[in-house]
């Protein structure tokens, strides 16, 4: 009567009798593989990232196998949402200090060319401390970074500064370099224009109220939130876990957007065939 009622035939319910057990737990094995990397990263990637973690200790799982066995046993990446609250009604309103030069081509292949730059509010026992980076657009790279208890002129000083000696330390120059920011206001401030004049720098900024335009840079700050725990450090052990996360990030951190290297591997992946 229920097979009528559920329109299966009575065969194929014995058939799935007989065989559900061995359905169950034939990709059992492969699921405890998968959920220890999804554990050691504290549930926070998807299956991409398993995919190239798991190809580093060679072994060579199918993308939607990885999918398919993580919906069966529940193992689902809390997914980032869109901070309403940051979207401004004006979104359209044209930038008044300076263009929009980047104009969202953040899909770069020349590295050291095109930078994005931004701070972020970190609230750690109870009080803020801020974190300004400069990122390269083409590798992904985290070039710079700067950790400060005070969000003032002096935090995006001091990163331009870092990102000077980091271009002489390669023998680099800044011609043609730009560096694009939201309109922050450290970056619409006249002395952070000169400076960046100073260094042949072309400035880049934000339309008003459109953070999707410096999404590079806001994407990184989202997910390194999401993957350190930082909330009950003080500001020296804050420090430290910055420095290793940022370290981690460039040289381990594989991308799938980018041939699944980390920032610093891709960035001379991409120099070594501008040389040839």
């Amino acid at each position: 009567m229920l097979c009528k009622i559920a329109k299966v035939s009575v065969s194929g319910y014995y058939y799935f009798l007989k065989n559900k057990d061995v359905k169950r737990n034939s990709d059992y094995e492969d699921f405890l593989l998968i959920e220890t990397f999804f554990s050691k990263k504290k549930r926070k990637i998807g299956a991409r990232t398993i995919k190239m973690d798991l190809e580093e200790i060679d072994i060579v799982m199918n993308l939607k196998k990885i999918r398919r066995i993580m919906k069966k046993y529940g193992l689902v990446c809390k997914i980032r949402r869109v901070n309403k609250a940051r979207v401004s009604l004006q979104k359209n309103l044209e930038n008044r200090f300076v263009p929009n030069l980047l104009n969202r081509r953040f899909r770069q292949k020349i590295p050291y060319t095109f930078l994005t730059t931004d701070i972020s509010y970190i609230r750690h026992q109870g009080r803020f401390s801020f974190l300004s980076v400069i990122k390269d657009m083409a590798s992904g790279e985290i070039l710079v970074w700067k950790l400060s208890k005070y969000m003032n002129l002096e935090l995006v000083f001091n990163t331009i500064d870092k990102l000077k000696i980091h271009y002489q330390t390669k023998n680099l120059f800044f011609k043609n370099v730009l560096l694009h920011s939201d309109q922050g206001f450290q970056y619409t401030n006249i002395e952070y224009h000169k400076k960046l004049k100073q260094l042949a720098i072309i400035q880049s900024m934000s339309r008003r109220g459109n953070s999707v335009d410096n999404s590079p840079v806001e994407s990184f700050f989202g997910h390194m939130k999401d993957e350190i725990d930082y909330k009950d450090l003080n500001f020296n052990q804050l420090r430290d876990l910055v420095t290793g996360y940022m370290l981690e990030y460039n040289y381990k951190r594989k991308q799938w957007g980018r041939l699944r290297m980390a920032p610093v591997f891709y960035r001379n992946h991409l120099l070594e065939l501008r040389s040839k």
